[in-house]
């Protein structure tokens, strides 16, 4: 999974169009994400009393494209004051705003807002499935074919990980070192708030036969890891967010979005007689909107938001 997402020629370092072009986002799918986004930059900069610089970091960011949107939405009394980084294994793309920084690493110091929109379902990680016996093997897989064997055991951090997150599994996603990687990033940000959006599950609901899977071109297609398409996999939420150790909130998108100020609600009728361009207008972010918080879709997705040093307590989701 490594080799094929990150390696020579991966699905995200090979030098192609870039993920928007084989999966949808709720970055892509509307810029109202990024108006709520903003809503929550602007709570969080409250809670941190207005700092003289603002650090707003993108990790995973693809092509660079929530920030580049985000700069467009600050405000007046927070553009002079927002720095903005893209984190991403990628070779900056052209054309991207020079204000944005570019980076492989999470910068230390953080006093602000880190964002990941589905960066940790990315994050490589081992499968282990039942032989015949009803012992757990790890899964190995032809890089060319994607056929899959089973292989030896897993170790010892891979079964007591399944035993506090996974238990009495037929297939599992080891699931530790996303929360590593979140647990590093969130340890980046001195003070503020640090924000994963993400396909997931919580511990009483683990999907019997696991996520693993790929995407190709807007389409679903077999999880070959030949550098080809997307390798996927859910992410463990709340075992992500016990990792981090900080006072963490975990809500759905649906839930987030409409403390946020995203209803989906259809205009009023009467606009289209008043001001038909408007109406119109008004239709399509609802469209928009309404994507972004079906529950069966992009709505579904998970938000798990930590605070890190802050004074002021309860939700920044309310």
């Amino acid at each position: 999974m490594a080799a094929a997402l990150y390696g020579p020629g991966g699905f995200f370092t090979g030098g192609g169009s870039g993920p928007a072009q084989h999966f949808r986002t709720s970055v892509h799918a509307s810029p109202l994400f990024a108006g709520a986004l903003l809503r929550l930059v602007e709570r969080v900069d409250a809670a941190l009393g207005h700092p003289r610089t603002f650090d707003l970091v993108d990790v995973g960011a693809g092509r660079g494209e929530l920030l580049a949107v985000l700069r467009t939405l600050l405000p007046a009394g927070l553009a002079g004051r927002v720095r903005c980084t893209a984190v991403e294994v990628a070779p900056r793309p052209a054309g991207l705003d020079p204000a944005i920084a570019w980076r492989r690493d999470v910068p230390e110091g953080i006093v602000g807002l880190l964002v990941a929109t589905e960066w940790l379902d990315n994050v490589p990680l081992d499968v282990a499935d039942l032989d015949d016996h009803g012992r757990l093997r790890l899964v190995l897989v032809d890089p060319a074919t994607g056929k899959e064997t089973l292989g030896g055991p897993p170790d010892a951090a891979d079964l007591f990980w399944l035993s506090r997150w996974w238990p009495r599994a037929a297939r599992a996603e080891i699931g530790w070192p996303r929360d590593t990687a979140w647990a590093d990033a969130v340890r980046c940000v001195r003070r503020g708030c640090a924000l994963a959006v993400d396909y997931g599950h919580l511990r009483g609901e683990r999907p019997a036969l696991g996520t693993l899977t790929g995407f190709r071109a807007g389409r679903q297609v077999p999880p070959v890891p030949d550098g080809s398409c997307d390798v996927t996999a859910h992410v463990a939420i709340d075992s992500a967010a016990g990792a981090a150790g900080t006072p963490y909130e975990i809500v759905s998108q649906r839930k987030a979005l409409k403390a946020l100020g995203i209803d989906g609600a259809r205009p009023p009728v009467d606009l289209a007689r008043r001001d038909p361009m408007g109406y119109l207008r008004a239709l399509s972010a609802a469209g928009e909107a309404a994507e972004l918080i079906d529950p069966a879709g992009l709505g579904g997705h998970w938000w798990l938001l930590h605070r890190i040093n802050l004074d002021e307590h309860g939700s920044m989701l309310k």
